[in-house]
Parts: structure tokens; C-alpha cells; sequence
């Protein structure tokens, strides 16, 4: 990893300026970050939170009993960049059809050194470059000795960045491999990774069970109401699951012979569908911080299953969104509010 991600986020904001710039997804959607920074930024919140100078406190969540909707809220402080911030998460519609639904997520930014605002910004674009990052990076430090094969699961927003994120981590990947329902998102992943990688073609799949069998990692990123379902049973010797979204079935967590998480935390908040019938969790066997740091060991033997759960980590999304920021504000992009006026 570089110096050049914190380096350049840390720039001081104007003295005084009290203002808050508000930062929507046009805004941001012109900006240019390729997979390497998004890969260093996120890599470093990780080793500075392994390190104990970030804070990433246990989500908040509320839900209705009917679960038509959820919500989150992550507080968190960046110690690269001397950064507090606020994320917000709100899905409405869980129980209709993926157009129906309405999801909105912020991310509010405050600079530690000076006291004030950065900005407050649509957190879509960075939370759907930051998961498939962190997914990258799990595999990176989960995957096999050797890995040749990957299957994602789901065409959605965190499907559709998946292996061009794995292919950034472990180049030797040969056959890509796509479990999917909707034409459209198909076509999508197909784009995205082309886009990228114009050499390289993903075989979509329709036997789920033979292309688990064959695959040493499986990236798992669709949504609630997926038909799809690894069993554990499925999986070769050696082969690391990642769990985003769904399309894992709960023995792929309770067979593993290690269990690495974001956070384990985190996991007992989000992950309660992967209990058992008596409603527990298995323990974490490591966290990704730790792991990427050098304390803890992401696998053990090349035949270990590897369960990884990736439910993010709010102060990885803290040091891209104010990486998004920066640039951002560098271009003079966004609105000015003076809302404590």
C-alpha cells in the first residue's frame, strides 16, 4: 500500500468554514478512482483500525416486525485522516420486487483536527465500490494457494463490481463464473467486467451445485428473495465462500473450518439468517483487519473451507467517502448550506 490515499485526503478545508457542502450522486459519479486507490484506501482504514487508532463501534438497527423496511446508523472516527462521521442506511419495500423498493444511504463527514463540516454525501457509489473491495481483499487474504476459479452470485449493484475487484486481487483467476435470474443484470456484469478487462468474458451458469463445486471462490452478493442457496456440502476441499448478500445457505458458516469476518460484531447484528435452528452463530475464527495487519491468519491449510463475512466496516466507508470528498471539493462540485447559519 502507498502513502498517496492519506496524503492527499488530509488537505485542510478552509479556515472557518462553517458551511456544509452537500455532495449528490451526479456529483460524484464523474469522479475518476480506479481499483488500486479504492483498494489502498480501504486497506488502510483497515490496518488503522487493526492498529487501534480508528473507532468502528457496532451498528444500530431498527426494524419492523412485518420487515418491510430496515434501517442502520454507523458512527465512526478515521485516525488516518482525523475524520468522524455519520453513515445512514434506510431500504423501504424488502417484501416487493427489486424496482419497488427505495433505499436511500448518507454519509456526513466531520474534519477532528479543525472542528468542521467536510460535507454530507450520497453514499451509494461508495459503498458499492467499497463492499466488492473488501470482498477483494478477503479473497486475497482467504482464497486457496493457486485460485483459478470464481462464482458470483447476484447481478445486483455489489454483483456487478465483484470480479473486476477479484480480478485486481488475484490476477491468476481463469474461468469467471455468474449465477444470475435477470437479463438485464447479466448483461450488466458482463459490461462492468469487459469495461475493465476488456479480455475477459464471464460464463454465466445454470447448475448452481456443479459451478459451486467447481469454483475456489464464491463471492455470494444477491438479494433477499434469491432462490439460490450453496449448501456446504457443494464445496471442494480448499474452496473460500464470501457472504455480502445471499446465496449461501447456513451450513456453508456452521461447516467451515474457519470462519473470518469484517467484523464479528457486526455479524451477529446482520447475519441472524445464518443461525442455526437454535438461533446461534458460530464463533470468528479472525477479522479482516487483523488478518490484513499480520495478527490473525485468514487460512490455516490449503484444504481448510473458508467462510468470510462481509458485512462492512463503517470506517472503510468514512475513508472513501472523504477520499470521494476531497475530489469533489477540489473540482468545486456540490452545494453549500449553511445550515448552522
Amino acid at each position: 500500500m502507498t502513502d498517496r490515499t492519506v496524503a492527499d485526503d488530509t488537505r485542510s478545508i478552509p479556515a472557518g468554514d462553517r458551511t456544509l457542502t452537500l455532495l449528490s450522486a451526479g456529483d460524484l459519479a464523474g469522479l475518476r478512482i480506479d481499483f488500486a486507490d479504492v483498494l489502498d484506501t480501504v486497506e488502510d482504514a483497515c490496518r488503522t483500525l487493526a492498529a487501534g487508532r480508528s473507532d468502528n463501534p457496532r451498528k444500530l438497527t431498527v426494524k419492523p416486525a412485518d420487515g418491510h423496511s430496515v434501517a442502520y446508523a454507523m458512527l465512526g472516527r478515521d485516525g488516518s485522516r482525523d475524520v468522524v462521521a455519520v453513515k445512514t442506511s434506510y431500504k423501504h419495500g424488502l417484501d416487493r420486487g427489486r424496482d419497488e423498493q427505495h433505499y436511500y444511504t448518507t454519509l456526513t463527514l466531520y474534519d477532528d483536527t479543525t472542528g468542521l463540516p467536510v460535507a454530507m454525501l450520497d453514499c451509494g457509489r461508495v459503498g458499492a465500490l467499497r463492499t466488492p473491495a473488501v470482498s477483494a481483499l478477503l479473497a486475497r487474504e482467504c482464497a486457496p494457494p493457486g485460485a483459478r476459479s470464481a462464482l458470483v452470485i447476484g447481478t445486483g449493484t455489489q454483483g456487478r463490481l465483484a470480479l473486476p475487484f477479484l480480478l485486481t486481487t488475484l490476477p491468476g483467476l481463469e474461468r469467471l463464473m455468474l449465477s444470475g435470474t435477470h437479463p438485464e443484470g447479466i448483461a450488466a456484469v458482463r459490461d462492468g467486467l469487459r469495461g475493465h478487462f476488456p479480455d475477459r468474458d464471464v460464463e454465466t451458469v445454470t447448475d448452481l451445485r456443479a459451478a459451486a463445486g467447481d469454483a475456489d471462490v464464491l463471492v455470494a452478493t444477491a438479494g433477499g428473495h434469491t432462490p439460490a442457496a450453496v449448501e456446504a456440502g457443494w464445496l471442494k476441499p480448499g474452496a473460500l465462500s464470501v457472504l455480502v448478500g445471499h446465496g449461501l445457505a447456513p451450513s456453508t458458516l456452521h461447516r467451515a473450518d474457519r470462519v473470518v469476518a469484517t467484523s464479528e460484531a457486526q455479524m451477529r447484528v446482520t447475519g441472524t439468517d445464518m443461525a442455526d435452528a437454535a438461533g446461534r452463530l458460530p464463533a470468528v475464527d479472525a477479522e479482516l483487519p487483523a488478518v490484513i495487519a499480520g495478527t490473525a491468519t485468514g487460512r490455516g491449510t490449503a484444504g481448510e473451507r473458508v467462510f468470510a463475512y462481509n458485512s462492512g466496516l463503517v470506517v472503510t466507508d468514512i475513508a472513501l467517502g472523504h477520499r470521494f470528498a476531497r475530489l469533489a471539493l477540489d473540482q468545486g462540485r456540490g452545494t453549500r448550506v449553511a445550515l448552522w447559519a
